[in-house]
């Protein structure tokens, strides 16, 4: 059984419900009802810094929680906004810091920024799809890659949008059978060997871009069962003497794949 795809299709086949079992859960509805109730009351760059309970949820709507120590490089984020050419914003490679000073924008909006949809119920939803993606990681990070590979790559406007965003590539890597270890290369080298294998304008198709997130699933099971920790001395006597090998299903969809990319 492919346990990474059959989870994956197991949230993805009824996504507003599995969005809405994930609003409900006490902690994040609490967090969410504390949200709304406060967002509205921040005027400025200043308000946003210094609650912290703003501050974490925004950050976390943005997959931005493990940057939420840096307050000085988030803060630099926001004030200088996106419309100039030259805003920190626009020079950083991951989009995330461009949709988060985007979503709350006092550089062009001022104390009304926070009015905006996008601020309000448009941040929430980022904040519970997150979440969602969280929780399927917790049993399985190859189900919450797919779910973020399938919110995300769509959007992305050319290779490098993809090398930039670490999660991203690394699905790509996966599907395409490119080591971990290509991240290590010049940029134009990366691109170059991933445009090679894939048609970037592909993951605009949703058949296409389910392919590939199937495929990635197939071999994300079978890189983690080769990965398993091996056993020895007594443990091995008892276990299993057949050595371990790729599930049948994976090997068949992988032979019907070889030539969908």
């Amino acid at each position: 059984m492919m346990a990474t795809y059959v989870t994956y299709q197991s949230i993805t086949r009824d996504l507003p419900m599995a969005l809405k079992r994930t609003a409900e859960t006490p902690e994040i509805a609490r967090a969410t009802a504390d949200y709304r109730a406060r967002i509205t009351t921040i005027k400025s760059v200043d308000d946003f810094m210094k609650d912290d309970r703003i501050y974490s949820y925004a950050l976390k709507a943005h997959g931005l929680e493990d940057m939420a120590y840096a307050k000085a490089f988030i803060r630099k984020v926001l004030e200088e906004g996106i419309d100039g050419r030259d805003a920190f914003a626009n020079k950083l490679t991951d989009p995330r810091y461009k949709e988060l000073a985007e979503t709350f924008n006092f550089k062009r909006h001022g104390a009304t920024a926070t009015v905006f949809s996008r601020a309000q119920e448009g941040t929430v939803a980022k904040f519970n799809r997150q979440a969602l993606e969280v929780q399927a990681g917790g049993d399985n990070e190859g189900v919450r890659l797919a779910l973020y590979f399938a919110r995300k790559a769509p959007e992305a406007k050319n290779t490098f949008d993809l090398i930039a965003d670490p999660a991203l590539a690394r699905v790509i890597q996966v599907a395409t059978g490119l080591p971990q270890s290509i991240g290590a290369l010049d940029v134009d080298k990366q691109a170059a060997m991933i445009e090679w294998r894939l048609d970037i304008e592909s993951l605009k198709q949703p058949d296409k871009l389910a392919r590939l997130i199937e495929r990635f699933t197939a071999l994300w099971d079978v890189e983690a069962q080769a990965n398993a920790p091996s056993l020895d001395g007594a443990a091995a006597l008892l276990a299993d003497s057949t050595v371990a090998a790729p599930d049948g299903d994976v090997l068949l969809a992988l032979q019907s794949w070889r030539s969908a990319f």
